[in-house]
């Protein structure tokens, strides 16, 4: 495994902790962050620290489920299929989710996450 998928490992597994500064110590000073479905991209730590304060405040629990990745080393660029899973009001909602992580210095310099926004809304619905 590179150095590079051990820092994703290690970021992934840092949401289920919940700890805004831990997960936030993964990111490069200018990084962006992007919910697919979801604009506009979120330009700088300031602005993807308010976005992930507002999923660990909507949820009492979080987990990300990898079940695939891939990488280019040379690229320093790691993808992986995933369920995100957020316990909200003491039910899990789950979200088949495709991550691309781009990342320079050891930091996460860039991150985007496609989903499909249909399903989370129903399965927060249900």
């Amino acid at each position: 495994m590179s150095s590079n998928s051990s820092i994703i490992d290690q970021f992934i597994a840092a949401w289920s902790r919940r700890d805004i500064d831990e997960i936030m110590a993964f990111f490069h000073p200018d990084a962006e962050y992007t919910n697919i479905p979801i604009e506009p991209p979120n330009h700088g730590t300031a602005a993807i620290r308010a976005t992930i304060e507002g999923f660990v405040a909507m949820a009492d629990a979080l987990e990300f489920v990898v079940h695939a990745s891939a990488e280019n080393a040379v690229a320093g660029l790691i993808m992986n299929e995933r369920t995100d899973r957020f316990r909200i009001g003491g039910k899990w909602v789950e979200i088949r989710v495709m991550g691309v992580f781009e990342l320079r210095d050891g930091k996460i310099q860039a991150w985007r996450d496609y989903f499909d926004m249909a399903q989370f809304q129903q399965s927060l619905a249900s």
